[in-house]
């Protein structure tokens, strides 16, 4: 796979990521996707529900700072292959779990896969960037919104009506997959000097003051939080919500969730080239604290109502991950496993954290009742107010 001047951007190497990930996440997503099923065939509670989402990204959230830590010191250009390769274990575990306890293992070793990938993807993609860093995120990033998104539909038009074992033939998915990430892994052993160009320049670049870079790296995972804690209410659990007040079947409520998910892999492709061109906190305070008036809406609504919101609110919550994401490896230049492990170390676990608190209060006070609460969640990018320019800084 080639690749062009160090100071330029590998765009074929960016493409392979993205498409690599588009069919990570598909795979990933099919959990999910699955749960209406899954609940009715073990008989599961949503509490249930959510300590499955809580194995998933518990194992997720712990070893990605691990390994962006390690390949910071020393880098394994062929690590994204070892990260597809648990996936693939993973999902035919899926698929042949026969209780609530395989399933809990099956959905850990899909989030190692993740632990592995998301981090190193992040490094290559940073190293393949050239000056578009915020270009090169987004289109990493919206391959795998892309596959979210796909999730919902492979579940209406084949699992649910083939049964759970049908997930396994999804496991061809993750073949392709390793098979693109090793020749990701050859250009990436072969151009191992753009880590070191990196790693020059950030060695140079000015940074904040150790206590005010702490403050903001506090005020960045705190717009993560809000985010993905308001992401996981409709991801985990829109498909009940959507049954539950609409009425409506458990293959419609899956078209539904795709319409939303394409909508945040839409989103996620303008985050990054809007953060180049107009500076990353311009985007971050649209995307979390521009979203509060629509999440305040939508439990409201009628279902049409209800559609049209998920999607603007997909669209606009989508772009601020990338922009925060490469906010905090200017932030912290040098660190960019470390950042990139941590950031999406972080998010995953509070989507984790959230699957399972959410799950607890929809037996408690209703699934409406857990939507009405998280429409809150978006008024925290105000904290958007605590974040310097780093352009200007710089």
């Amino acid at each position: 796979m080639d690749g062009p001047t160090k100071q330029g951007t590998a765009t074929k190497v960016l493409l392979a990521l993205s498409v690599s990930h588009l069919l990570n996440d598909t795979i990933q997503s099919l959990l999910p996707s699955i749960y209406p099923m899954l609940k009715d065939s073990f008989q599961l509670s949503f509490a249930q529900i959510g300590f499955i989402t809580l194995a998933y990204q518990s194992t997720a959230s712990l070893l990605q700072p691990v390994v962006g830590v390690y390949t910071d010191r020393k880098p394994k250009p062929y690590s994204l292959v070892i990260g597809m390769g648990f996936t693939l274990v993973g999902i035919v575990t899926v698929a042949f779990a026969p209780s609530f306890y395989a399933l809990l293992f099956a959905a850990a070793l899909v989030g190692a896969g993740s632990s592995v990938f998301h981090p190193e993807a992040s490094r290559v993609a940073h190293m393949a960037a050239g000056h578009r860093r915020g270009f090169a995120q987004a289109l990493f990033q919206v391959g795998g919104n892309f596959g979210t998104s796909l999730g919902p539909l492979m579940a209406a038009w084949f699992i649910v009506p083939h049964g759970q074992t049908s997930i396994a033939w999804f496991g061809v998915l993750a073949l392709a997959g390793i098979f693109i990430l090793e020749r990701v892994g050859r250009w990436y052993s072969a151009n191992m000097a753009r880590t070191h160009v990196h790693a020059a320049r950030a060695s140079s670049a000015p940074v904040l003051p150790r206590r005010k870079t702490a403050l903001v790296v506090v005020v960045l995972l705190t717009l993560v939080f809000s985010k993905y804690f308001y992401l996981v209410s409709l991801t985990s659990y829109y498909t009940f919500y959507l049954i539950h007040r609409f009425g409506v079947s458990v293959q419609a409520s899956q078209l539904y969730l795709f319409l939303f998910l394409f909508a945040v892999a839409a989103g996620t492709i303008l985050g990054g080239p809007l953060g180049d061109r107009f500076g990353r906190k311009y985007v971050i305070w649209l995307s979390i604290l521009g979203v509060a008036p629509f999440t305040l809406i939508l439990p409201h609504v009628g279902l049409m109502a209800t559609a049209l919101l998920s999607v603007v609110i997909g669209v606009i919550l989508a772009s601020a991950f990338s922009a925060i994401l490469v906010y905090a490896q200017e932030l912290l230049p040098g660190n960019v496993g470390l950042v990139s492990g941590m950031f999406f170390g972080f998010a995953f676990g509070i989507s984790g954290i959230a699957a399972s608190v959410l799950g607890f209060l929809a037996d408690r006070i209703g699934i409406e009742g857990v939507f009405a609460l998280c429409a809150y969640l978006p008024l925290l990018g105000i904290v958007t107010v605590f974040l310097p320019n780093l352009r200007k800084q710089r």
